[in-house]
């Protein structure tokens, strides 16, 4: 009997602990005010960003051709990311004539054909950095960007795309699940 009155015991006691576990997993926007702006966790912007009003020209002779830095808080990416609380764009400042996202020819494959903002979660179907899949078209990360995509996982991650009201041709793909964006450039249907 006493065997048994310990093994229930610590049966309850694990199924207490996992259980809070879970609940604390469930809803990671409810711990961001505790800390840090939350970064990803499944969190996806109302919107893309606003076009910016920076001096795009200071920006980019600050950083040159070196990278700039955007951990802007412990425990944040050191990539442009979008924070949780009050959707605020961190790395979107570089203005319209950041050449780094000049294009000849912007659109030169057309527009992607499916839908774009928060209510469009797409799953990445395959590929890479420089050519990958979904919702029925291929896109490449802008090669300025390809630091910032180590960590995607480029055959289940999901995606939502944005207008980018700086660069003319291209899109803004932002990862729910690390909370990151990059340029990316539409290159044609599947």
């Amino acid at each position: 009997m006493k065997r048994l009155t310990v093994m229930l015991t610590v049966l309850l006691f694990s199924s207490f602990v996992a259980f809070a576990q879970q609940r604390e997993g469930a809803h990671p926007s409810a711990h961001a005010s505790a800390g840090p702006a939350h970064v990803g966790g499944g969190h996806i912007p109302a919107h893309g960003p606003t076009p910016s009003r920076g001096a795009p020209h200071a920006v980019a002779k600050e950083h040159g051709d070196e990278h700039r830095t955007f951990r802007d808080e412990p425990g944040h990416p050191e990539a442009p990311h979008v924070h949780a609380d009050g959707d605020r764009w961190v790395g979107h400042d570089t203005g319209r004539n950041d050449a780094h996202y000049h294009l000849d020819h912007p659109w030169e494959h057309g527009h992607f054909g499916g839908e774009i903002g928060r209510n469009h979660v797409y799953r990445i179907e395959g590929g890479g950095r420089d050519r990958f899949w979904f919702g029925g078209g291929f896109f490449a990360v802008a090669p300025y960007d390809y630091d910032y995509v180590n960590d995607w996982l480029w055959a289940s991650d999901d995606i939502v795309l944005y207008d980018d009201p700086d660069h003319p041709g291209w899109y803004l793909a932002y990862n729910p699940r690390l909370g990151t964006y990059v340029h990316v450039d539409y290159l044609g249907p599947q």
